[in-house]
């Protein structure tokens, strides 16, 4: 790929190396592909990797020709909607021209800027058969163009004023030997096996009906998923496809009561057509920053190639950290799920779960490093160039960033830095935060 301008900043990515686990990263969501037939070779994990997930699932593909029309699609029954586009052509792959959008920080006070990442944005995307992703976010202003490329098991992120290159290496897809392997539907799906996926996942969210739409001059199918409990602030989602080929167009989620969409992308121009290799280069730029997320596995000593199991539970955890994990037996009136810990490169710590599904909070508990300036201290008042509201926590100062879609409250107390979040208004959080 093309070198990168030198401009944007996501310098408050740097912790995460140390904080992400596999386990984390295998609870984060991911698609079951059944619209695409572009699948990556490795489930997307974690929020940067949720993050690359979003941008995979919202771009499309044109038809061969280029030609834009406004016809929409028949009407159809979702399961048929869904089997006729996942039975046509097969797309030899992307470019696509995409829109940006996000509205999850436009009330909190924060500086946003131009990032094109914060702010919204316009930009490009290719990809391949076998799963290679580049996207290309572009400011308007000035804050720096961002860069996410994904090739084969490497993940990278170039986001430009500090001039420097997040990556990390996605775990190896293992073989599922178990029965319920056999049990996997075929693809391309049968109009029974998509109509049982369907009924699985009717058990959880309330589904629409196959919507006939336009996009990008695209006849298309969009669909509404709004969850029956447990959902926190989100108030559902949107995917759209192709009608003929089952190539995404359009994906969103939105905060309940809201009708316009927090975060979007959408294809606005799209065409067929082989993706050159070079496309796809990963040079790192010239005097970059390299910060490696990788976070580093343990093996079982008894068989070496074979990751340790997760070490869960209050006892287990406490045995292995050098300070008190603080894991009250209910926060903010939700009983505690689990306690893990989680390994990175410099550090270990917890993570602490309370309650169900969306509306559940997580507390992230770390040893704060020598020399780490408290949350709320500097002249930003944040981390990473973003300036947080401070929030009182008992004796000490704290940041919180509200969104339409949950809050996060940070704070360090006796050399830990605690990191609460869910999706829940800010009284909630704040609650739990003094509860620790």
């Amino acid at each position: 790929m093309t070198t990168p301008p030198d401009r944007g900043d996501l310098r408050f990515l740097d912790d995460l190396g140390d904080e992400l686990t596999r386990a984390e990263r295998d609870a984060a969501a991911r698609p079951h592909g059944v619209l695409w037939r572009l699948r990556a070779p490795h489930a997307l994990r974690g929020p940067l990797l949720a993050a690359v997930l979003l941008v995979v699932m919202a771009t499309g593909v044109a038809a061969a020709t280029g030609v834009i029309n406004t016809s929409t699609p028949p009407a159809k029954p979702l399961a048929q909607a869904i089997h006729d586009a996942t039975t046509g052509p097969q797309v030899e792959g992307i470019s696509a021209r995409i829109t940006f959008t996000n509205r999850l920080i436009d009330n909190t006070g924060i500086a946003q800027g131009s990032d094109p990442v914060l702010a919204g944005s316009t930009g490009r995307l290719w990809a391949t058969p076998n799963g290679d992703v580049r996207l290309e976010l572009q400011s308007s202003g000035g804050g720096g163009d961002a860069q996410i490329l994904l090739r084969g098991d490497q993940l990278w992120l170039y986001h430009a004023a500090a001039n420097t290159v997040y990556r990390t290496t996605l775990p190896a897809q293992k073989a599922d030997s178990s029965s319920s392997a056999s049990k996997k539907e075929p693809w391309p799906p049968s109009l029974a096996g998509i109509r049982r996926v369907l009924e699985r996942l009717s058990s959880h969210a309330n589904l629409s009906d196959a919507t006939p739409t336009n996009i990008a001059g695209r006849p298309a199918y969009s669909l509404r998923l709004s969850p029956q409990q447990h959902g926190g602030l989100v108030g559902g989602a949107e995917i759209a496809w192709d009608a003929v080929n089952g190539a995404p167009l359009r994906a969103g989620i939105y905060a309940k009561g809201d009708s316009s969409p927090v975060l979007q992308l959408e294809a606005t121009a799209i065409d067929f057509g082989s993706v050159p290799a070079s496309t796809f280069d990963l040079p790192i730029p010239a005097g970059a920053k390299v910060v490696d997320l990788t976070t580093q596995q343990t093996s079982d000593p008894a068989h070496p190639s074979k990751p340790a199991a997760p070490v869960t539970g209050l006892a287990d955890v406490q045995a292995q950290l050098p300070f008190t994990v603080s894991a009250p037996d209910t926060l903010a009136g939700m009983p505690r799920s689990e306690v893990r810990l989680i390994k990175g490169d410099k550090r270990a710590g917890a993570i602490v779960t309370y309650g169900e599904g969306l509306d559940g909070i997580a507390v992230l508990e770390l040893p704060e490093p020598a020399g780490t300036a408290p949350a709320g201290a500097g002249p930003a008042g944040g981390r990473g160039g973003l300036s947080l509201p401070s929030v009182t926590i008992g004796a000490v100062k704290g940041q919180e960033l509200t969104t339409a879609l949950g809050t996060v409250v940070t704070f360090t107390r006796g050399g830990v830095s605690y990191t609460v979040m869910g999706s829940v208004i800010p009284a909630t959080a704040e609650a739990a935060a003094r509860a620790l």
